[in-house]
């Protein structure tokens, strides 16, 4: 186990120095991370940046996501985009910003020729002030219902322009309140006041934004009136630099900027994993006694059960929970079962790591039981020593930098960029049920005599279907966050998934399976294109859940018989190697493709090998 480290700025920089001049990339990353958790903001943000610079010399293994984004603004943002990118360099994202010139929002997102609509440029970001859009609801002088429509429809006219011209995502700032009303306490009492007027404005906003794809609010009001309304501005720098943020909060809006780029480059958790001892409840169990550990509704056991409602609120959004933690095993599951504080019980964990090992290889096993990467795990522990350490071993891990004072543990769980989702499908909603389902289908395997009588038993029934409208949110997402069992990786946002259902020549599928123990949602995506007799797969991918159940097979055979039926002789596949597509490196091969000298793979059409097997009902 590592040394914890001292929290100070010049002992941090000063041991990242060493850490750097020593060629330890693992370390250095790890103090990087501890660094800007506990100084985010101007000052660390050029030592992050050479400190990653350093990091590419010396070969860092730990591949980030590239990824370009545009600001459109109405005032100065300039000072905060080496915060984003120092703060998006350590969610594994390596970002590139275009910054539109000063207040020309309108003629960037009108006119054809704007830097907005660069090739490959993934995200747009639209923030305009209240006071530059609306100068007259921000002076008080107009706030009636007209005047409300009339700036609901200019934001829906930037909309549609941008997305004639773009299908990147459109991230769109809401107005803000002025810290004072101008009519004061009068203000509260008028349905016609500027407060409503506002208001009106962004609840309009959301209505507006729902009927595009990609297109997503950011609460600008809400995240100045987080952080102090009365103190978020600098009157001198916005008179001297129309800059409207004072520099101690530009590292807060950096990090709700964050918030969407982190689901667009793919990089959020898909499992958090949780410790114990001082974490979800107060004290040690092993020295305090189940009577002992702090767990009710009185400080401190308040804070961990802050934490507690934190975590089940993660797991409605699709978060998978689990525990890793150094304990008695029949003790501490004892306590989550019964103790009347506990919030969260053994069915709302999807795994349990209970036992003396040191966290970081607890941690590649609970990823190797979930059959997902570490890179989609996030780490929650109030020990230091162990954070620094899983940092160490695993740096594409979400480690959650934690204070010495627990009533900041839920906060830092409900503030990290790595839970965030743009969109919530059903699926998301009831993905720790789908893990516990199957630790009972793990339960019957290794009850029955061989694979064909598992597979018979589980009673699987598939329906392979055309996608609809209905389907575009958890399509795209199965394309944004697929990567095992994934033939090209191609990664298609909700825009795009409606374009191509709108463009003639493609055959769209999903699949959804269920079996005795219940229904796994859409678990497939299959995207072809088609051209007279000759159909290539775009996208076929399956989710990593049903990996090793012979439903790739079932599936594809259904797709080449609807080829069939279309008069499609020639279908064309390729696999596109990634780091982690491993599983689906042989599939072509080995259900008839032959490989060619370009590298793609063809099966001749019909071709009676490829059947649906007879253990799945369709």
């Amino acid at each position: 186990m590592v040394e914890t480290v001292t929290i100070g700025l010049p002992e941090l920089r000063a041991k990242l120095d060493q850490a750097i001049a020593a060629e330890d990339v693992a370390l250095s990353r790890a103090l990087m991370a501890e660094l800007w958790s506990a100084y985010p903001g101007p000052a660390s943000a050029p030592v992050v940046l050479s400190g990653f610079r350093s990091l590419e010399r010396l070969n860092d293994s730990v591949k980030a996501k590239s990824l370009k984004i545009s600001v459109l603004r109405s005032f100065s943002v300039e000072p905060a985009v080496p915060i984003l990118k120092a703060a998006a360099l350590l969610n594994h994202i390596n970002l590139q910003v275009m910054v539109g010139e000063f207040n020309t929002y309108a003629q960037d997102i009108l006119s054809p020729d704007s830097p907005a609509y660069l090739p490959d440029t993934d995200l747009v970001t639209l923030a305009v002030q209240t006071r530059d859009i609306a100068p007259d609801l921000w002076q008080g002088d107009k706030v009636d219902g007209t005047r409300v429509q009339e700036v609901i429809n200019e934001f829906e006219g930037l909309i549609k322009a941008f997305r004639a011209r773009s299908h990147a995502y459109l991230v769109i700032h809401n107005l803000e309140q002025p810290a004072l009303a101008v009519d004061g306490v009068l203000d509260a009492q008028s349905v016609q006041s500027q407060r409503e007027a506002i208001y009106k404005i962004n609840s309009g906003l959301v209505k507006t934004a729902a009927k595009y794809s990609g297109v997503h609010i950011l609460d600008y009001e809400g995240l100045v009136s987080r952080h102090g309304r009365a103190r978020w501005s600098d009157e001198s720098r916005w008179l001297t630099m129309r800059l409207p943020v004072a520099m101690e909060n530009l590292h807060h809006l950096a990090d709700e900027w964050l918030k969407f780029l982190v689901p667009v480059a793919g990089r959020t958790a898909k499992a958090l994993i949780v410790d114990l001892d001082n974490t979800l409840w107060g004290g040690v169990l092993g020295e305090d006694g189940p009577d002992g550990i702090n767990l009710d509704g009185e400080y401190p056991g308040a804070a961990y059960q802050a934490v507690q409602r934190a975590l089940l609120d993660l797991s409605r959004r699709g978060v998978i929970l689990g525990i890793c933690s150094k304990n008695d095993e029949h003790e501490a599951l004892k306590v989550i079962k019964d103790h009347p504080g506990m919030l969260v019980k053994p069915e709302d964990f999807a795994v349990f790591k209970i036992n003396w090992q040191e966290k970081a290889s607890n941690i590649k096993s609970i990823a190797e039981e979930l059959n997902i990467a570490t890179d989609a795990i996030a780490f929650l522990d109030d020990n230091a020593a162990e954070r620094l350490w899983v940092r160490q071993s695993l740096p594409e891990v979400h480690v959650i930098e934690l204070t010495d004072d627990p009533l900041t543990y839920a906060d830092a769980l409900r503030t990290s960029p790595a839970f965030e989702r743009l969109t919530l499908s059903g699926e998301d909603k009831e993905r720790n049920r789908h893990y516990g389902e199957q630790r009972q289908r793990t339960d019957l395997q290794s009850s029955v005599a061989s694979l064909e009588d598992f597979y018979r038993s589980l009673e699987m029934r598939l329906d392979v279907f055309s996608i609809s409208a209905k389907d575009v949110p958890r399509v795209a997402q199965l394309t944004q966050k697929t990567n095992q069992f994934n033939l090209t990786t191609r990664r298609y946002s909700e825009a795009d998934i409606e374009r191509l259902l709108d463009t003639p020549g493609h055959m769209m599928l999903a699949a959804r399976v269920t079996d005795r123990f219940g229904d796994s949602g859409i678990i497939a995506v299959a995207i072809i294109d088609i051209e007279e007799t000759q159909a290539t797969l775009d996208t076929f991918l399956m989710s990593c859940r049903v990996i090793g159940r012979t439903l790739e097979t079932a599936i594809l055979a259904i797709i080449t018989q609807k080829l069939e039926n279309r008069g499609v002789a020639t279908l064309i596949g390729h696999f596109v190697p990634t780091e982690k597509n491993g599983p689906a490196k042989n599939f072509l091969a080995e259900h008839g493709f032959k490989e060619g000298r370009d590298k793609s793979f063809a099966i001749k059409l019909p071709d009676l090998s490829l059947k649906v097997p007879s253990w799945v009902s369709i």
